[in-house]
């Protein structure tokens, strides 16, 4: 070979040598900084954060709006937001670590590691597994009621499962349920000796350096931390300040608590990226990774509404994720929403592609069409091309339109002219039941109100003995409750219409 071919060669091993070392371009993301600061404005979301990742590189990362309405402070990258539900795949990484160990194992029973813990079926109680905790099989959807306004500490909450009513046979469809995804958080717990709280702390955001994320709103607060956003809903269609508290969901922090920023998600999704390393080292295993990802539970109806607009073939829920297709690629995603907060975590794990964003906007669906419109941009120009932020901004649009239309057209059948079957102060005094707890209806000044959990409402009379609920979050829709009167003239019966809380009087 002559000296020519050889120093030829040798020049290409350089280039490629090079080709490898260099970042990736993030010319996939030209004009998305306008793109965004147009589709907030579009969207009306307050406040956001978004970070891109491509292999190991942090591609884009920026903050945008303010933290409040009506406040200076701006959004940063190191502004916390809630991460809401993108907390379960904290969670479940947790689980997997623990099974490396031989802590836990993905299908031990429940039981071993709470033994205290039953279902209404004893089948269920006896046959439950952490797997199934996992994947929100477990017969029935998330009972809300026993968290956030209850009053009632994780301990109570897990009680009152022997009372939940099953809606579907075991293991025979997905049902998201968020206490059910706490158990799983508690079990690690258990099997580690210690609290959900500080295992993530050693096992995750220790280990990742993710020093800006904190476990809980307990933690936020005893951190003295500032700059924190408020939450937002759109209230008659005017964007305001909601009352809602940080800590909606501590007593279930393994379903949704953690609190994050775009520089700490950004070491998240480098470590997702990277199945489940931190600079060459392995946290937890290849097999135990996988597993967070392969397909659990099929999800029989589109889990998003964006589905109408996307189109997936198939919907799954893996291990803290909804697994679907996109465009060909297969794709990891989980949102998280609680009243005026919202987030989502996008994978395309096989391009090495991740994306996290946080908003201050009750149920921003600008996440959604943020994060297609980037996977759009490294996988390439789809035909016809989509302006997500436009599109998506018409579906929702109309699925609220058509929400509201529907209780317009059930409000317009109150019959009118009724009057309450007794007197007012018949219908006062307490009801309770051994699943939802006690209500109970007073009457002052000649108006009734009622008080559940930790939250109460003014009853006004809708029809016969029909009263509506307003509550003093303006963001919450009215409620109606029916106020029943047994054979012997008594009120006997306090009930929560269209499948809510049910109580019996008290005598």
């Amino acid at each position: 070979m002559t000296l020519r071919a050889l120093l030829f060669l040798a020049c290409l091993s350089l280039s490629a040598a090079s080709a490898q070392q260099r970042p990736p371009s993030n010319a996939p993301l030209n004009g998305f900084d306008a793109y965004v600061t147009k589709a907030m404005a579009d969207w009306r979301v307050p406040g956001l954060a978004i970070v891109v990742i491509k292999d190991d590189s942090v591609l884009f990362i920026k903050g945008y709006g303010v933290r409040e309405l009506g406040k200076p402070d701006p959004v940063t990258v190191h502004t916390r937001f809630g991460n809401m539900s993108t907390t379960k795949a904290f969670t479940a990484m947790l689980v997997a670590m623990l099974a490396d160990s031989g802590r836990v194992a993905f299908d031990d029973p429940v039981t071993k590691y709470e033994p205290g813990v039953q279902f209404a079926d004893p089948y269920v109680t006896r046959e439950i597994t952490v797997r199934d905790l996992l994947t929100h099989r477990s017969g029935f959807g998330d009972p809300d009621y026993l968290w956030g306004t209850s009053g009632l500490d994780f301990a109570a909450i897990t009680h009152r499962l022997r009372f939940v009513p099953p809606q579907t046979s075991f293991r025979s469809r997905f049902q998201y349920n968020n206490v059910t995804y706490a158990l799983a958080g508690d079990v690690a717990a258990h099997a580690a000796g210690t609290t959900w709280q500080s295992l993530l702390h050693t096992r995750i955001l220790g280990p990742l350096g993710m020093t800006e994320t904190v476990a809980d709103a307990s933690e936020l607060r005893g951190s003295g931390i500032s700059e924190v956003t408020a939450p937002h809903g759109i209230v008659r269609d005017t964007v305001r300040v909601l009352p809602a508290q940080l800590d909606g969901i501590d007593d279930i922090a393994p379903a949704g608590a953690i609190f994050s920023t775009a520089t700490d998600m950004a070491k998240w999704l480098r470590f997702l990226l990277d199945s489940g390393r931190v600079a060459g080292r392995r946290l937890v295993s290849a097999q135990s990774f996988a597993e967070l990802f392969k397909p659990q539970q099929i999800v029989q109806r589109p889990f998003y509404p964006t589905a109408r607009l996307t189109h997936p073939h198939f919907q799954a829920y893996g291990l803290g994720w909804i697994l679907q297709d996109y465009r060909g690629e297969f794709i990891a995603i989980h949102t998280g929403s609680i009243e005026g907060r919202s987030a989502i975590v996008g994978l395309i794990p096989d391009r090495r592609l991740g994306l996290a964003i946080l908003t201050n906007l009750d149920h921003s669906e600008l996440r959604h069409a943020l994060m297609y419109t980037v996977f759009d941009r490294f996988i390439g120009p789809s035909s016809p091309a989509h302006d997500w932020s436009a599109e998506m901004r018409v579906m929702y649009k109309g699925l609220a339109d058509s929400t509201r239309a529907a209780q317009r057209a059930e409000e317009s059948k109150r019959v009118t002219g009724t009057r309450p079957t007794l007197p007012l102060e018949r219908y006062a005094g307490t009801y309770a039941d051994s699943l939802y707890g006690t209500a109970t209806v007073t009457l002052v000044n000649g108006r009734l109100s009622i008080q559940a959990g930790t939250v109460s409402g003014q009853l006004e009379h809708w029809q016969y003995d029909l009263f509506r609920v307003t509550w003093p979050d303006p963001f919450w829709d009215p409620a109606y409750v029916s106020l029943a009167i047994d054979p012997d003239g008594t009120v006997g019966e306090l009930r929560f219409v269209n499948g809510g809380p049910s109580y019996r009087r008290v005598k």
